[in-house]
């Protein structure tokens, strides 16, 4: 007699255009559904995402929130506890700060087999508060997935218990090749010309990106390369800031703020180098999708980044807030193209041995296999 599936919850904040939402997708879409009876709920049942989903045939319960501490999340939490209990759900897997201190609590009180919070940044963005309720939270669970060794050392030094976290490297789809008149479209709309050079970054626009050091750098390349122009994707709160910074520069008309955009594969099949200047990082989508094909990359090397780019073989790594080292990176691949190609197929071999979405499914859905059979021992 073959074993029945594995009941499991997968839980995120909602589905917008996010490295962890689009992870969560890509592992809804191929665990294999002889082994999994999957059902992917949300806090907010809205997104750009949504339309990858909707072929999918599973169940996406919705539980709206309002404060994490009000009336009206209590009764979420119940509602949540009695959705597993009544749907038998075995495994329920968390992603992300809301997320998991809301779920977790509720998966504990529906006696749930097997309880994983998912970390996947080194928690920059939270406050000191929120930093020390989501370890609180993460005690109840048995297994802390994150994304990058990074994280893991991190979250150790903070004082999680080492034993309890596991690492499973993002998993990317390489992007298909467009068509050529698509590119040609993009740059007429972008306002490029068909032969200039295209350097460009893809995040959101908060101090924690470290876009202001990308302009300072920027300002310096652009007088000494002729053809090169800067596209920055991506919105935020100090969008008019970086623009005012960039006309300041004397920038205007060779940075683009493109805001933000669903074609971002499509942009990236323009670029020649893709930079990353964070300050803090987890593990950078960004970075993976554009090594994937074939695009070599600068980082800083903060976080999880110098877990995808290896130092001067697929990319380069500088130090963070270093704009005369991330110039000078720039300029040397800009001035050495045929160096700059064999680092982008360095680096598409690495996304392809390390970093494959089959790869990151087949040892997730191992994971749970192991900790529905040990009862939660990682």
């Amino acid at each position: 007699m073959s074993k029945s599936r594995i009941k499991l919850l997968n839980m995120v904040t909602n589905f917008k255009i996010g490295g962890t939402e689009r992870q969560v997708v890509n592992m809804a879409l191929r665990i294999d559904s002889a082994k999994f009876d999957l059902h992917l709920g949300c806090l907010q049942n809205w997104g750009e995402l949504l339309q990858d989903l909707r072929a999918l045939d599973v169940p996406r319960p919705e539980f709206r929130i309002g404060s994490l501490y009000g009336a009206k999340t209590m009764r979420q939490t119940i509602r949540l506890a009695r959705y597993i209990r009544r749907n038998f759900i075995q495994v329920v897997h968390s992603y992300g700060f809301y997320s998991n201190v809301f779920t977790v609590p509720a998966a504990r009180l529906a006696g749930a087999r097997v309880i994983i919070a998912s970390i996947r940044d080194m928690g920059e963005i939270l406050t000191p508060l929120q930093r020390s309720v989501q370890k609180q939270i993460c005690r109840f669970a048995d297994c802390v997935l994150v994304n990058a060794d990074a994280i893991r050392q991190m979250l150790i030094e903070d004082g999680y218990r080492r034993e309890n976290i596991v690492v499973i490297h993002n998993g990317i789809v390489a992007s298909q090749v467009a068509k050529q008149e698509r590119g040609v479209q993009l740059r007429a709309e972008l306002g490029l010309a068909p032969d200039t050079r295209i350097v460009m970054v893809a995040s959101r626009l908060n101090p924690m990106k470290g876009i202001e050091y990308l302009l300072e750098a920027a300002a310096w390349v652009a007088g000494q390369v002729a053809d090169v122009a800067f596209l920055i994707v991506g919105d935020g709160a100090n969008r008019s800031e970086l623009e005012s910074r960039a006309r300041a520069f004397g920038l205007a008309s060779r940075v683009i703020f493109a805001g933000f955009r669903t074609d971002v594969p499509d942009l990236l099949l323009e670029a020649t180098i893709v930079v990353l200047p964070s300050l803090s990082e987890g593990l950078s989508n960004s970075l993976l999708e554009a090594a994937a094909i074939g695009i070599p990359v600068i980082a800083a090397a903060v976080g999880g980044n110098p877990e995808v780019v290896e130092h001067g073989v697929t990319g380069i790594l500088v130090p963070p807030k270093d704009s005369a080292s991330l110039a000078h990176a720039m300029c040397d691949l800009l001035a050495n193209p045929e160096r700059a190609r064999q680092m982008g197929e360095a680096g598409k071999r690495r996304v392809a041995d390390r970093f494959a979405v089959d790869r990151a499914v087949g040892e997730i859905e191992r994971l749970y296999e192991h900790l529905v059979e040990t009862g939660g021992r990682v």
